[in-house]
């Protein structure tokens, strides 16, 4: 699976009623892993194992879990697994807390936790203890990887990884909790560490993670839902921060976290599901950022599951942590 743009094209302007070709996005999806003749596909090379994940959650939601082959999808994701039970994007590349946490994502809903362990012997523990010694035991974050650059992602990506996995108990909760609640600003949003701007992905991660903790007590739910609900401009489209441009991909981050407060009927959901459909490629399937863009795998994911979030019809239900 790769991150590239195309097969399909840009589309310059669709009709707001236009329907969802799920046929062509399922083509679309399975058609991303036989580009290798594609100097995009080896640029990308990177990004392989989200990309594979958010390639296998869209055609999940869209009703068709078995269009790439379960035993391929298990043998790529378990040649990423390194001995120290952290994966990388692809064979070779270093172990990261991303890559780790869309490995345990495809493992789980495949439910082939079994696989995992004739895989690597106590597969599942030694992921979870990597994990664990990701965490700063001074301010309770996570760091991505060795090398020690930290973010709220990460910590969202370990809780969700741990929570998956049934091994929450092996990092300080209450140690975490605490710091994200450091990353609280005014507008009840939160950034990546204390005092940081606040953005919608990053906002995503931390009531995420409280969400798992449940520790939704410490949100201020009104300012926060206020502040994303804000998001949409008048074309439907969400954006990430103020001033920006609107961008499919925060059909998930901002609705998942309204979602998650109890405040999804803050927007307008029938202007956002035009704006959505508005970015497929009609004739070749896949979303993009925006009309007139050229679709990727990202944009598609996010963008259908922005739609399941709006109860669009025949997809399946996505959890909104």
């Amino acid at each position: 699976m790769s991150l590239v743009s195309g097969p399909g094209r840009g589309v310059a302007s669709l009709p707001a009623e236009t329907r969802l070709v799920v046929d062509k996005h399922v083509r679309y999806v399975q058609s991303l892993d036989t580009r290798k003749d594609e100097l995009e596909y080896w640029l990308t090379e990177h990004l392989r194992l989200n990309g594979l994940y958010w390639g296998m959650t869209a055609l999940h939601l869209l009703g068709h879990p078995d269009a790439l082959p379960r035993k391929g999808i298990l043998e790529f994701v378990f040649s990423c697994l390194h001995e120290s039970g952290g994966f990388g994007a692809a064979p070779g590349h270093d172990a990261h807390m991303l890559y780790t946490c869309s490995a345990v994502q495809i493992i789980a809903t495949l439910d082939a936790f079994d696989e995992l362990e004739a895989h690597m012997q106590d597969g599942r523990r030694k992921i979870g203890q990597w994990i664990a010694r990701l965490q700063d035991p001074e301010t309770g974050t996570f760091a991505g990887d060795e090398w020690g650059e930290m973010d709220t992602r990460f910590l969202f990506n370990a809780f969700l990884s741990l929570s998956l996995m049934g091994l929450l108990d092996l990092v300080n909760v209450d140690k975490a909790v605490q710091h994200i609640n450091s990353c609280a600003n005014f507008d009840g949003a939160y950034g990546t560490s204390p005092g940081a701007e606040s953005h919608s992905g990053q906002v995503y991660t931390c009531v995420g993670a409280l969400t798992i903790a449940g520790r939704l007590d410490l949100v201020n739910q009104e300012r926060l839902g206020a502040w994303l609900s804000e998001r949409q401009l008048k074309n439907g489209g969400l954006n990430g921060r103020p001033e920006k441009t609107e961008d499919v991909c925060y059909s998930w981050w901002v609705m998942s976290s309204l979602a998650m407060i109890n405040k999804l009927h803050w927007i307008d959901g029938e202007k956002l599901t035009a704006f959505i459909l508005g970015c497929q490629d009609p004739d070749l399937g896949g979303l993009s950022d925006r009309p007139g863009d050229m679709v990727d795998v990202f944009h598609t994911h996010f963008g259908i599951a922005g739609l399941s979030l709006l109860k669009y019809p025949g997809l399946a239900e996505v959890d909104p942590v």
